[in-house]
């Protein structure tokens, strides 16, 4: 293999690629590995992997020198085979990052990514000189999903699917670049930054119950806007209220009732009737996650791990000690990064709400819009977990993964999820649908953490080249999928068969022990970054 070569430019340039979880990657192979040919393109499983408990595959310290921890993946024999080489060798990096506990770890939706694979989980003691990441957060900070519910029936709604979704369009702006209608002073924005969701909502861009149905409330303690960058907040400052581009998108769906695979968690979480419409987002911090992230990766090459002597095998990995003035600058950073995704989200859901009422002619509490869930992904937090059986506060990292906690962490929880556990958002393809799970006690194996969708199998440059955007807008409307993108071109690179089987991912989850399916979700509209 061509030895990578690294300069902060280049590896800044290859940031800006990592949008929140796919970007264009060359499959790679190499000797003392087993070549698997899957859809068009070579994986390469390790040769010393091994299986170590029900879809869980086990990669020996041995397999490369400085690693701390074994590696683990999560995977039943059909997705394991589908990964690419640089989840292998991305997973086995993040295990020598100093202070790593138990495991590195790697969901199913696995491929690769930027420093950590996309599905990387990881989690470091900062007693033990336990690091923070970057490339274990991702640049689009707090990327994450969304999910609303109504009452509304999809006979209601399929006959104006159309309307619908233009209006949604106009409302909540989607592409690169784009800039929201909600206008901040600095002072403002400071607010966003340490507050997150409750600040929108106190405007008046949503219910007070919305808050208590969000991850962490809406808001991670820490954020100190001062050591955000004036670029930065430059960048952020305007894109409140905006989807962005890639695999970002807002979807209406439903659910009907021979989908629902769990009733009593379905009732708790507002999905009981058959033919109920739903409302699904898939978005994060922009610009402004992207900026400080750039920002704090080039602190971090240039200064901190020289200062501290931190030796990596990847230095896409550049960290700092958490404990450190720079590792808890950047945690205060990406705080601020987190809150302003969750605030985002906050946002698009109040323009959902006003576009359902202008087209159906009822309140949006008349609809019954209330919250569902909002997780992140793409985000490190500080959190209690056990380590052979002792309590340790640890700093865990999901990158391209969902926090998962089963009803043992019901303390949490919101109120009204207690007895069954953490609703679960996991995306699919725009083609296939997706699924809403609820989180297991088993999930504690993977530090609470589980697959954040379904994972691509392919790169962006291939998809363009086997489909073409307005053919498959053309295709999905006949299959009752009515699709708006802003690029023809991004509509080609999300095709349903760029993705790994949606459904695969997830039942390799309840195999596991760590998520349980509550119900699929079908798409009928769509709107595409």
């Amino acid at each position: 293999m061509e030895e990578k070569k690294f300069t902060t430019e280049g590896h800044l340039i290859k940031a800006k690629k990592d949008a929140c979880n796919h970007h264009d990657h060359g499959m790679m192979t190499s000797k003392g590995s087993k070549n698997i040919a899957e859809t068009g393109s070579q994986t390469a499983v390790p040769d010393s992997i091994k299986n170590v408990g029900v879809n869980v595959w086990e990669i020996p310290t041995s397999f490369k020198k400085g690693m701390l921890v074994p590696a683990r993946v999560y995977a039943n024999d059909e997705l394991l085979a589908q990964m690419d080489k640089g989840v292998f060798d991305q997973v086995t990096n993040v295990a020598s990052l100093p202070g790593i506990q138990q495991n590195a770890f790697c969901m199913p939706d696995g491929h690769w990514g930027y420093g950590f694979p996309i599905g990387g989980v990881a989690a470091f003691d900062p007693k033990e000189g336990g690091v923070i990441s970057p490339g274990g957060i991702g640049f689009d900070i707090n990327c994450g999903m969304r999910l609303m519910r109504t009452n509304l029936h999809v006979s209601e709604v399929q006959p104006k699917i159309k309307e619908l979704m233009h209006l949604l369009y106009e409302k909540v702006p989607a592409g690169v670049g784009k800039k929201g209608t909600l206008q901040l002073t600095q002072e403002e924005f400071d607010r966003v930054m340490i507050e997150g969701a409750s600040f929108v909502v106190e405007k008046g861009l949503g219910w007070p119950e919305d808050v208590e149905h969000i991850e962490s409330k809406g808001k991670i303690p820490g954020a100190d806007p001062s050591k955000v960058s004036a670029k930065a907040r430059k960048r952020g400052i305007n894109q409140l209220g905006t989807l962005g581009s890639g695999n970002h998108y807002l979807e209406v769906q439903v659910a009907d009732s021979e989908n629902v695979t769990d009733e009593k968690a379905a009732a708790a979480f507002g999905i009981d009737k058959d033919g109920q419409v739903v409302v699904m987002v898939h978005c994060g911090s922009r610009g402004f996650g992207h900026q400080i992230g750039t920002d704090y990766l080039r602190m971090f090459v240039e200064e901190t791990m020289p200062k501290y002597n931190i030796s990596i095998l990847d230095k896409e990995l550049a960290c700092a000690p958490f404990d450190s003035e720079e590792g808890q600058a950047y945690f205060a950073a990406m705080a601020c990064g987190a809150n302003m995704a969750f605030a985002n989200r906050q946002v698009i859901t109040h323009r959902i709400r006003e576009a359902f009422s202008e087209v159906f002619g009822k309140t949006a509490r008349e609809m019954e819009m209330f919250l569902v869930y909002d997780v992140a992904h793409n985000i490190a937090k500080v959190e209690k977990h056990k380590i052979d059986g002792v309590e340790k506060e640890l700093v865990v990292h999901r990158k391209g993964s969902t926090r998962a906690f089963g009803p043992g962490r019901a303390d949490e929880l919101p109120e009204d999820y207690r007895e069954v556990g953490q609703p679960v958002i996991l995306g699919g393809s725009m083609e296939t649908g997706s699924y809403l799970l609820v989180g297991q006690d088993g999930s504690e194996a993977t530090f609470g953490s589980t697959a954040h969708g379904a994972g691509r199998v392919m790169s962006r440059m291939k998809a363009k080249r086997l489909w073409k955007g307005d053919e498959l807008q053309k295709k999905m409307e006949s299959d009752g999928i009515y699709v708006k993108g802003a690029s023809m071109k991004g509509l080609a690179e999300e095709a349903g068969g760029a993705y790994k089987d949606v459904h695969s991912v997830v039942a390799c989850l309840e195999e596991a022990g760590i998520t349980k399916r509550v119900a699929m979700l079908r798409p009928i509209g769509n709107i595409k970054g």
